[in-house]
């Protein structure tokens, strides 16, 4: 197993996860727990491969839904909607952030395999970590979590770019891999913690 398949069985895992309790918390019938659970885990990720020209992984990959089907599944038989009522719970905030930075690995694995530019690798970063959860905001009529909370698209971006610069200075193995994992949760907890937002215009 590539670690860019390790990356992606974990965003869609936990962006499952964080994908069912904004699913709950929005008072969705079943239909649309599944809906908006499959989107948060597997949108991003499609328009990736959109954009390189690469095999759908969630459409090509069994294990892709069956991971997300299995999640939704245990969550509602744990009754773990009763976590959902407050989206900034530990929970969601979790669940949010290790799909987060998982994707933005993959995406930027990704892009690097292809041999994107810095700006490339940086931008499929970034779709891949917050595309999901944009598609299912704006399918629930709401303001997607990238343009208002705290460094959110920001660590997707950071995570690209440590990528890419390990890749073109340095060696892209495993351990250097899992040190940008954890300094990328290192950052989205901290950011969610002490409350850090970007400047606004207004």
């Amino acid at each position: 197993m590539s670690l860019i398949e390790v990356a992606e069985i974990i965003g869609i895992l936990s962006f499952a996860l964080s994908g069912f309790f904004i699913a709950a918390n929005s008072k969705l019938d079943i239909l649309g727990v599944f809906i908006a659970s499959f989107l948060t885990a597997l949108g991003g990720g499609v328009i990736r491969d959109v954009l390189v020209g690469r095999e759908l992984y969630a459409f090509s990959n069994n294990l892709a839904s069956l991971l997300v089907i299995s999640v939704v599944i245990v969550a509602i038989y744990f009754k773990l909607q009763r976590f959902a009522d407050i989206e900034k719970s530990r929970y969601f905030v979790i669940a949010d952030t290790l799909g987060l930075v998982s994707f933005a690995i993959s995406g930027a694995l990704v892009g690097v395999a292809a041999e994107f530019n810095f700006f490339g690798v940086v931008l499929l970063s970034l779709i891949t970590a917050v595309g999901g959860g944009v598609l299912r905001d704006m399918l629930i009529n709401k303001v997607p979590l990238i343009l208002v909370s705290e460094f959110y698209g920001t660590v997707a971006i950071f995570v690209g770019v440590l990528i890419f610069l390990l890749d073109h200075f340095f060696s892209l193995h495993f351990f250097a891999i899992m040190i940008v994992f954890f300094i990328g949760l290192a950052l989205r907890f901290v950011a969610f913690y002490r409350e850090w937002h970007l400047p606004k215009i207004l």
